[in-house]
């Protein structure tokens, strides 16, 4: 959808592109924490790794991360936060759809064939309402179906041991789609400039 909106320009309308951005970072944030909640041990030391992240802000990191943490390490108490951080989210990322979908509505897609004769349109409905909502059935009845018959499918063999906070996997590594992140993250040596770039990497969408 952002690959889409590069190529054919929907960047000029900065309000509903700004929104479609902070959109994507609160998918980011709920994959992650939602990642945390089997409390596997990628799930404990993932949340570990990335949660010790935020102790690269100068003056105030260590005391964020325990605010996060709840404590002086992940535990209960973060699981907790993560699980009402999973709940509430998509109820964040609701009503900045309803936002990004009012803003479209304001200035109009854009118009990369140019058509701009009333002749040459056709309305929403029924033509592009009963394709969405196939593609919306389809959607559904296979993630439906991945969770019911096969939930462990996509699951990673070393999450299905307990959380230890004693013994490290040998290999800590995130789910595919955070894979660009990590590769950012383990390509520079210092922790905050590697922060500082993941960052960067998403924000700027916003300066196109």
């Amino acid at each position: 959808h952002v690959g889409r909106g590069l190529y054919y320009g929907s960047y000029l309308y900065k309000e509903t592109w700004n929104i479609g951005v902070i959109l994507f970072l609160l998918t980011m944030m709920t994959a992650f924490v939602g990642y945390v909640l089997p409390w596997g041990q990628m799930s404990f030391w993932g949340a570990t790794v990335i949660t010790n992240l935020l102790s690269a802000v100068p003056y105030m990191g260590d005391a964020l991360v325990q605010w996060i943490w709840g404590g002086f390490s992940v535990d209960n108490a973060t699981l907790t936060r993560f699980f009402a951080f999973h709940f509430l989210l998509p109820f964040t990322i609701i009503a900045m759809t309803l936002l990004h979908a009012l803003f479209l509505h304001e200035t109009g897609s854009n118009n990369p064939i140019g058509l701009n004769s009333d002749s040459d349109k056709i309305p929403f409905h029924p033509y592009f309402s009963y394709k969405d909502l196939l593609g919306f059935i389809i959607m559904l009845t296979a993630l439906t179906a991945l969770a019911l018959f096969s939930p462990n499918l996509l699951g990673d063999p070393e999450n299905f041991t307990p959380a230890n906070p004693l013994m490290t996997p040998p290999h800590i590594k995130p789910e595919w789609y955070f894979l660009f992140a990590y590769a950012i993250l383990r390509s520079i040596p210092n922790k905050l400039g590697g922060v500082l770039a993941l960052l960067f990497s998403i924000l700027i969408l916003m300066l196109v």
